[in-house]
């Protein structure tokens, strides 16, 4: 089980989802190479032996990334597992980096820096669910 974040283009005024008109489509975050450089330049401790599906861990933490194998690349989905709010750092980078915005998948909210609701909340969805995180 895994907490979504989807890292994709949106205007920069955009502050939530509500705001985004439904035929809106989203900007290419650029060609393969270039995307999987910048990821390494904002984590550099990933591990991207495969270029489809990065590995990032933390100390209590660990991220997949889910670049894809199209070139262009329109978007980035993150599945995040373990607990700590230092998982956002690098979440935020990341979206830096490719300059996107960060989608929590499960509340349809901007993930902004301090901002810890969706991530709690995934965690104690998945505790009353599978148990506490060990």
């Amino acid at each position: 089980m895994s907490w979504d974040v989807l890292l994709l283009r949106l205007p920069d005024d955009v502050t939530s989802m509500e705001e985004i008109p439904a035929d809106y489509t989203p900007d290419l975050l650029g060609r393969r190479h270039d995307v999987l450089a910048a990821v390494t330049e904002a984590v550099p401790d990933v591990d991207l032996s495969d270029p489809a599906w990065g590995e990032l861990s933390g100390p209590t933490w660990s991220i997949e990334l889910n670049i894809g194998s199209e070139d262009p690349v329109d978007s980035v989905m993150l599945h995040i597992r373990g607990s700590g709010d230092d998982v956002l750092a690098p979440i935020l980078r990341l979206a830096d980096a490719l300059r996107c915005k960060a989608l929590d998948c499960a509340e349809g909210e901007l993930i902004t820096p301090g901002q810890t609701s969706g991530w709690h909340a995934f965690q104690q969805f998945r505790d009353r669910v599978v148990g506490p995180f060990q």
